[in-house]
Order: C-alpha cells, then structure tokens, then sequence
C-alpha cells in the first residue's frame, strides 16, 4: 500500500472520529432526564374563564393534559400575567395552569361588602378551580400572596402536592421585616386610620417600585408590568379589595408553624428561587425554609420582588431543570 493511500486512510478515519464527537449527544448526567433539553416546539397558551362558587375566575393554560400540572400562584399587585415568559418555557413539557384571584387580572372583582377577601377564601377559590378540571395533584409555584394562598391549599390536601417553587414567597417570621411595620399596626386594631396609611400601597409610584427596585439593569424590566397592573388597581371598589387582603395577611402568619410542619412532615421537592434585594419580603424569609427542608435547593438571585422579569433567563433552566428532575414528563 502507497504512503499516500495510508495518509488518505488516516484522514477519513481522523474526519469519521470528529464526524462522530459532534454527532454525539452530550453524556446524560445521574439525576437527569430528557425534558432538561432544549424546546423543540413552541406550546400554545389558552385563556380561558371558568364559575368557581358562582365567580368567574381567569386562567392561563397550557402544555399535555397528561403531564405533570404545575400550578403557578401570582402576587400582589399583578395576576397570571407575571408568568406569561415563564408558561411558555414550561408548557412543551408540563401541564401548566396559572389563575387570577378575584380582584386581580381578568377575573371578577365582586363588591368587598359582599365577597370575603381573604386568603383562606382564595385557597378555597383555587382548590374549586383545580376540582373543576379535574388536577388530583400538582406542583406549586409561589410568589408573595401566591405562599400563603398555596400553603393553605397544600395544608387541605397535602398528599397532592408533588413539589414546591418559592421565589419571594414567606413562610417565616424572620421574613417580616420594617415593610411590614406600618401593615402590621394595621393588623393590631383594623382602624380607619391605619387602613388609610397603607394607602399608598396602590398608588402607582408603588407599583413602578416592586418592579424596579433592586434590580440592576431597569432595561430588562417591561414598563407594560405597572402599564398593565395599575389600571386593574385603579378600578372603582379595588382599593378596598386590597386594604382588606392586607388585613387579611395577619391571619396566615399563626399558620406559619402549620406550614413550617408541613415542610418537615410531607419534604416535598423544594426549589428556592429569590430575589435577594427585596424590601418585601427579603431574603431573610429565604433561608429559614433550609431548618424544615434541609433537601431544598436554594439560590439567592442578584435581583428584587418580581424575579422573573429580568432573570427569567437565569430562572426558567433552574426550574426546568427541577421538574424534570423530581417529577419526570409526558
């Protein structure tokens, strides 16, 4: 055989082997499951509106009936319009749902003289909700009003609750800081004058400061977020709606140790995900969940109240990446 033909020989075979590394799938690491690769398809989102105790209630729906459901619970002062970049990044794989409580979003707003505001009547709005299309379990992602609304759901029917995804959610007293001061006089005697003091809460300067403060690059954050939230809380009657759910706050914080034993009785697959420069609800709140679920995966983002807005790059792997890991996919 000719030097040349060796030389040819040895270049295919050199060109097979690169051929070969670049085709190759990257190792599947222990602990890993398909679902954490890239999207393949883009999934549709419905909205749709549904009577829970004679109220129509709003919810974004997406992903396989079949899959494993995560159930996303919003915050104050927005809606499920929080998760519209998150659902999307989620629903190829899961079975997504995230509702609007009453007075917030695209759901009703009954008169607060005849509809209770509280949280307790939210879990119960939101257990109907589920019941209603027919979700016998779920994983929960909680954010600020969506914690204590999802731990009193968890508290109804623990045995459904297949993982939990905190970001900005208390559940700890150490989690109520000097925010919380002029709330907490509130809470001591429901007067007038304290009620009118936390007014400001609503106003839209407020609104404009739970999406930007703490947050490095304000060019991340969407101005539609206060263009879309504020008019909703500007509407006739709404005001009331949320001073009665911030009195209404007090009532979940002696559930804490029911939560806390909740964690520690059930360990659910606990992903922490959170903004560490919040003011309201900073990450002092965070870290106390690691006493009652030592297991729990935490990660302090360099961000404020509403993460996903400008770390949803960073946050959407990290959940994608959990759910696959603790609950499979279709």
């Amino acid at each position: 055989m000719t030097s040349s033909s060796n030389c040819r020989r040895a270049a295919f075979a050199l060109a097979a082997a690169l051929l070969a590394s670049v085709a190759a799938p990257p190792p599947v690491h222990a602990g890993t499951v398909a679902c954490a690769s890239e999207q393949t398809t883009i999934p549709v989102v419905h909205y749709r509106t549904v009577k829970v105790d004679g109220v129509d209630i709003f919810y974004r729906e997406a992903g396989p009936a079949d899959a494993p459901t995560v159930l996303l619970l919003h915050g104050f002062p927005t809606s499920s319009h929080m998760f519209r970049n998150l659902i999307p990044a989620l629903a190829d794989r899961f079975h997504v749902i995230a509702p609007d409580y009453p007075g917030f979003g695209e759901s009703a707003a009954p008169d607060h003289k005849t509809f209770a505001y509280t949280f307790g009547h939210y879990a119960d709005i939101v257990d109907g909700l589920l019941t209603q299309l027919g979700v016998k379990d779920y994983a929960i992602y909680l954010m600020d009003y969506g914690a204590p609304v999802g731990y009193r759901l968890a508290l109804k029917h623990p045995e459904r609750v297949t993982a939990l995804i905190v970001q900005n959610g208390n559940a700890y007293e150490e989690g109520l800081k000097a925010f919380w001061d002029p709330i907490k006089a509130y809470w001591a005697d429901g007067s007038e004058a304290h009620r009118a003091a936390i007014g400001v809460l609503v106003a839209p300067e407020t609104t404009k400061f739970q999406y930007t403060d703490g947050v490095a690059d304000v060019t991340r954050i969407d101005p539609d977020n206060w263009g879309h939230d504020q008019p909703l809380l500007d509407r006739p009657g709404n005001k009331d709606i949320q001073l009665d759910l911030f009195l209404d706050y007090g009532t979940n914080v002696p559930l804490y140790p029911k939560f806390q034993a909740f964690f520690r009785e059930r360990k659910p697959p606990t992903l922490i995900v959170w903004g560490k420069n919040d003011k309201i609800f900073p990450a002092d709140g965070a870290t106390p969940y690691l006493r009652d679920l030592p297991e729990a995966e935490l990660h302090l983002l360099d961000t404020g109240h509403f993460a996903l807005e400008d770390k949803l790059d960073e946050m959407a792997p990290l959940i994608r990446d959990f759910l696959c890991r603790k609950l499979g996919s279709k």
